[in-house]
């Protein structure tokens, strides 16, 4: 191996003397040594593209778009929409600056986010929409059963001499009542109250029979108090029972004692079957 003999001269092995100025320039004639700068310098290594940005917004952009068709969904496609606009928006910044090579992905992205979000914000309207809608037509249903529960309240309280017919096709009327003189042997009246008789009747307007399940009628002043039904020996009594054949009429007469201080103004309460049928009422003044 051959070992390099120095350029200032000195053979290998030779003392360096205490003099020596490493800076000092080589005497003339010898080569001077070699420069850093003559030796090739490597290539930097490129920068790597962040592409990353853009395929993230792409997929959350699919995704909220496909949420946001969907329906039932669409509450949930508003967040991977609107990260897919934000993250297109960062990776279209990435690529106009050299930092990315994904433009389209990012643009992409944009697109379909901002399409999810219009597609979630329509899926909110539609609900709202419908939900409104469900809830005014509750709202009108009750509203009319209301009406319609008012209404046959309304038309069962009649005046006397005035009509109702029940849903079995039984036409009732109350005559206004009338005062009555029991006979001398009587029940339920005591001495000084006020008797009145009143008149029922009941035709039948269908196509077959109908039985009359309670003919008594209910009556009470116009203070809600009610009167004793009144039995005497006359006959003049008749509950309507059994059975009313098309066509035909039936007619009940009752007596009732009421208190001495009773209102002028009474109310007769009558269902054919109470079991069955609300009551009617007919309200007045008495006769005399």
């Amino acid at each position: 191996m051959t070992v390099p003999t120095p350029s200032d001269g000195r053979q290998p092995g030779d003392r360096i003397p205490d003099d020596h100025d490493p800076w000092r320039p080589p005497p003339p004639g010898t080569t001077p040594p070699p420069r850093w700068e003559s030796y090739p310098m490597a290539p930097l290594p490129a920068p790597q593209a962040r592409d990353g940005m853009g395929i993230t917004a792409l997929v959350l952009g699919i995704v909220g778009l496909v949420l946001g068709l969907l329906i039932i969904l669409f509450w949930m496609s508003w967040l991977p929409a609107l990260l897919a606009v934000i993250f297109g928006s960062v990776g279209l910044s990435q690529a106009r600056r050299g930092r990315a090579t994904n433009k389209g992905m990012a643009l992409a992205g944009v697109i379909l986010g901002g399409v999810g979000l219009l597609a979630a914000a329509g899926g909110a309207v539609l609900t709202v929409t419908a939900v409104k809608k469900v809830t005014d037509d509750a709202r009108a249903k009750v509203k009319e059963v209301k009406a319609s529960a008012s209404a046959s309240e309304k038309a069962r309280h009649l005046s006397f001499g005035e009509s109702y017919t029940f849903e079995n096709g039984l036409k009732v009327t109350v005559a206004e009542p009338r005062p009555y003189t029991p006979d001398d042997y009587v029940l339920g009246h005591a001495k000084g109250n006020k008797a009145v008789q009143v008149i029922v009747k009941v035709r039948n307007t269908g196509t077959e029979r109908v039985e009359v399940d309670t003919g008594l009628p209910e009556v009470s002043d116009a203070d809600g108090a009610s009167a004793e039904l009144l039995i005497d020996g006359s006959g003049r009594q008749k509950v309507i029972t059994g059975y009313v054949l098309p066509g035909k009429e039936a007619i009940g007469k009752y007596a009732f004692s009421l208190p001495p201080d009773a209102a002028d103004k009474i109310e007769v309460e009558f269902s054919p079957d109470a079991m069955e049928w609300k009551d009617a009422y007919w309200s007045g003044p008495t006769t005399g």
